[in-house]
C-alpha cells in the first residue's frame, strides 16, 4: 500500500475513533439555554397569568415578561460532542454538572426545591406589591419544614404558629435560630405556637386564632460539619394574609427568579394606567417582602430569550449586571434596578420615552 495512502487511511480511522470517543465518551458538564418567557400580564394556557379578585382593578397594556432558562436533566450525561458544540453555540451555556445539581442531587429533589422556591416568590412578590401600594398585609412566622427523624418531628408541624421561643416573643424567622442557638445540645427549649389546624380555622372565620400549646423540645448538636449548635430540626419561616385574593396562575415553572415580574404585574393590574406605556419589557430577579431584588442564574440566557420574543428593555438585578452586560443582544437595554422602587422608577421613564438617564448595566456591574 503506498505510503500516502496508508496515512490517509490511518488520519480517517484515528478521527472516526476520536469522533466516536466524542460521542461515547460522558462529559459531567450540562447545559443552560434560553426558556419559555411569559407576559404576567397576558394570559398563558388559555387563563391570565395573574387573577385578583376582591379589588378594584385596571386594564393593562405591553409586556412585563418573566424569564426562565432551560437546563438539561439531572440524570442526562452528555458527551464531548455535546459540549463543545454547546461552547461554541451563542444561545447555550456550558456548565459543570455540579452547579446545577450539586451533592449529588436528584431531579425529582431538583424539581420539588424549585416548586418551593417559585411559591415563596409568589408570595413575596404579592407582599412586595402591596408595600409599594401601601395596603397592609398581615403576616407571621410559622414553622416551614420539619426536618426527619429530628427532636422537633412530631411535635412541632409544618403551619404551626410560632408565637415564642422560651418566653421571647418571635417576629421574624431568623429570631428563631437565635433563641435556640442560645442553649446547648441537649437542653431543652419550649416553642410557644398556634397550631396549623387552628390558624387555618381562624383564617377561614375571620377571627383571631386561639389555642397557643407550649411545646418543649431537646436540642440536638447540628449537624453541619465541624458546627456545635444547638438545633430542633425545623426550618423557619412566613405566612401572610392577603385583604384580597392574588393568584398566579403558572405551571411547570420553577425556581425564584420570577418574584420581580410577579410584583411589577400586580402593582400594574391594581393602579390606573400603563407601567410600559405599551412597551416590551422583560426582566428577572428574586424578590423579598421588603421589595429588595436578588441575583439569579443563567440571565445571559434570559437575556437572549427576552430579546428573541422581542423584549427591548430589560430589568437586570443589580448583582447580575455584569455578567449580562458581557454580550448584551443586539437592540437590547440592560437597566440595572435593587429594588422595586427602582423598577418602577425605570418603567416611568420607559413609558414616557425619557430613556436617556436609565441606569444601565455595564461591565462593571
Amino acid at each position: 500500500m503506498p505510503r500516502r495512502t496508508a496515512t490517509m487511511l490511518a488520519s480517517t480511522l484515528m478521527l472516526i475513533a476520536l469522533l466516536c470517543a466524542g460521542v461515547l465518551i460522558p462529559v459531567p458538564y450540562a447545559e443552560m439555554s434560553p426558556g419559555p418567557t411569559v407576559n404576567t400580564l397576558g394570559e398563558h394556557d388559555g387563563e391570565p397569568v395573574l387573577q385578583i379578585s376582591g379589588r378594584t382593578t385596571y386594564p393593562t397594556d405591553g409586556h412585563l415578561n418573566m424569564t426562565t432558562v432551560r437546563v438539561t436533566s439531572a440524570d442526562y450525561r452528555m458527551n464531548l460532542v455535546e459540549a463543545v458544540y454547546g461552547w461554541l453555540a451563542h444561545d447555550s451555556k456550558i456548565v459543570p454538572h455540579d452547579t446545577l445539581y450539586p451533592d449529588g442531587k436528584t431531579e425529582e429533589q431538583s424539581t420539588q426545591e424549585n416548586a418551593e422556591e417559585f411559591s415563596q416568590s409568589q408570595e413575596s412578590a404579592k407582599v412586595a406589591a402591596l408595600k409599594e401600594l401601601g395596603i397592609p398585609v398581615k403576616s407571621w412566622v410559622i414553622v416551614s419544614t420539619v426536618v426527619k427523624d429530628s427532636p422537633a418531628e412530631g411535635k412541632l408541624h409544618a403551619g404551626d404558629v410560632i408565637k415564642a421561643v422560651d418566653g421571647t416573643a418571635v417576629k421574624q424567622p431568623a429570631d428563631v435560630a437565635k433563641l435556640v442557638t442560645k442553649h446547648k445540645p441537649g437542653q431543652k427549649t419550649v416553642f410557644t405556637v398556634v397550631p396549623a389546624k387552628e390558624q387555618a380555622a381562624a383564617e377561614k372565620a375571620h377571627r383571631t386564632p386561639t389555642g397557643t400549646q407550649d411545646v418543649t423540645i431537646t436540642t440536638k448538636t447540628s449537624d453541619d460539619s465541624g458546627a456545635e449548635r444547638a438545633v430542633v430540626g425545623i426550618s423557619a419561616g412566613t405566612d401572610h394574609t392577603f385583604p384580597f385574593t392574588i393568584d398566579i396562575k403558572l405551571a411547570d415553572v420553577g425556581g425564584p427568579s420570577a418574584g420581580l415580574m410577579f410584583a411589577l404585574g400586580i402593582y400594574d393590574k391594581l393602579t390606573p394606567g400603563n407601567l410600559t406605556g405599551g412597551r416590551f419589557v422583560a426582566g428577572t430577579g428574586t424578590i423579598d417582602d421588603n421589595g429588595t431584588v436578588g441575583p439569579i442564574g443563567g440571565v445571559e440566557m434570559k437575556t437572549v430569550g427576552a430579546r428573541s420574543k422581542g423584549a427591548r428593555y430589560f430589568l437586570t438585578p443589580a448583582d447580575n449586571c455584569a455578567a449580562a452586560a458581557k454580550d448584551t443582544p443586539s437592540g437590547l437595554t440592560l437597566v440595572k434596578v435593587k429594588t422595586i422602587g427602582d423598577a418602577l422608577g425605570a418603567l416611568k421613564d420607559i413609558r414616557s420615552g425619557d430613556t436617556a438617564d436609565l441606569p444601565k448595566c455595564t461591565t462593571m456591574g
